[in-house]
């Protein structure tokens, strides 16, 4: 074989290599942990109501004996100088909750307004850690899973556990993700926060 033949055909491997790993992207985000028990359901904030129905599922299958909701970061202070009441995804998070069948006693919105998926996991570990809790039950979408596995191993505290699970009713198609523009925001948007996080975070939210 000469030279040119072999570059060739290498190259020609290099690039089918390339198209498998690009059509695979989604499949490879998604890292569901099995169920086990712990001290909370958390419901990450994004993508009502699948995440709040997938926590409710689980709370019901006796897994946790409550459910925390994050808080994200709104523009309620300022509309409130308006006289405009703002009710904020969390609101909306906790009714989809109790009309599933979860207790309203047994929900809970957590303090901090979070900005990003970093925050999130920041806060619930340290919720975790006031309250002498070491474990918790993570909600989210498909493709957001291997993320959150990430951030938990590099931000939570020593000894703490996570089980991450999958919100299916998201509807993510992880086999077709690059056929519809929602879903190639969302592998894009996490193949760049992981390699932030493999980074070390370098990039950190701007919460203004």
């Amino acid at each position: 074989m000469s030279i040119r033949n072999a570059i060739i055909i290498t190259l020609l491997a290099i690039a089918i290599g390339a198209v498998l790993l690009f059509r695979d992207a989604g499949k490879w985000l998604v890292r569901e942990d099995p169920l086990s028990h712990a001290d909370a359901i958390v419901v990450l904030s994004g993508s009502m109501p699948a995440r709040a129905e997938e926590a409710a599922k689980i709370f019901q299958m006796g897994y946790a004996p409550e459910v925390w909701v994050t808080r994200p970061n709104s523009a309620a202070a300022e509309l409130e100088k308006m006289n405009i009441t703002y009710t904020g995804e969390e609101t909306y998070n906790r009714e989809v909750l109790v009309q599933e069948g979860v207790p309203a006693n047994a929900v809970r919105i957590l303090p901090d307004a979070i900005v990003d998926t970093e925050q999130e996991i920041e806060e619930v570990s340290l919720r975790l850690r006031d309250e002498k809790k070491t474990s918790a039950i993570i909600v989210t979408s498909p493709q957001h899973t291997r993320r959150v596995r990430v951030l938990w191993r590099r931000l939570a505290e020593p000894g703490q556990v996570a089980v991450v699970r999958t919100a299916w009713e998201d509807n993510f198609d992880a086999d077709h993700w690059w056929s519809n523009t929602r879903d190639a925001f969302a592998v894009t948007r996490e193949v760049l926060g992981l390699v932030n996080a493999r980074a070390g975070l370098p990039v950190r939210p701007n919460a203004h």
